[in-house]
């Protein structure tokens, strides 16, 4: 028999509740009272989890951030493609296109002796 491993609670990192899809089907009022109250709701079939019931609170805790992720991520890539197009850059550029294998290889030693 499976035996599907625990998750966790978007809110406390509890054990989620776990109900049959008929239980939710049939008792759907209580369940749904759970997810809000209590935290998600594993929907199971045939004894494999198969769907999540969240609050609305929960839900937004999990991806409502997205869009300010995602304007993050923006940002800082505008910001790296700004200083990618200045003049100190493209002169890095072209000394380590016009550096050999050694002088690369040397390069990549000191660079990372400054990061460790």
């Amino acid at each position: 028999m499976y035996k599907p491993p625990r998750l966790a609670s978007v809110r406390a990192r509890q054990p989620l509740r776990e109900v049959t899809a008929t239980e939710a089907k049939n008792q759907f009022a209580d369940v749904l009272e759970s997810a809000i109250e209590h935290g998600a709701v594993v929907i199971t079939k045939h004894e494999e989890p198969k769907a999540v019931l969240l609050s609305i609170r929960d839900y937004n805790a999990l991806v409502g951030d997205g869009t300010m992720k995602l304007d993050t991520l923006t940002e800082q890539f505008d910001q790296l493609l700004e200083r990618m197009q200045g003049e100190s850059a493209r002169d890095a550029m072209m000394a380590a296109f016009d550096a050999s294998p050694v002088q690369l290889g040397k390069a990549a030693v000191a660079r990372a002796k400054k990061r460790g």
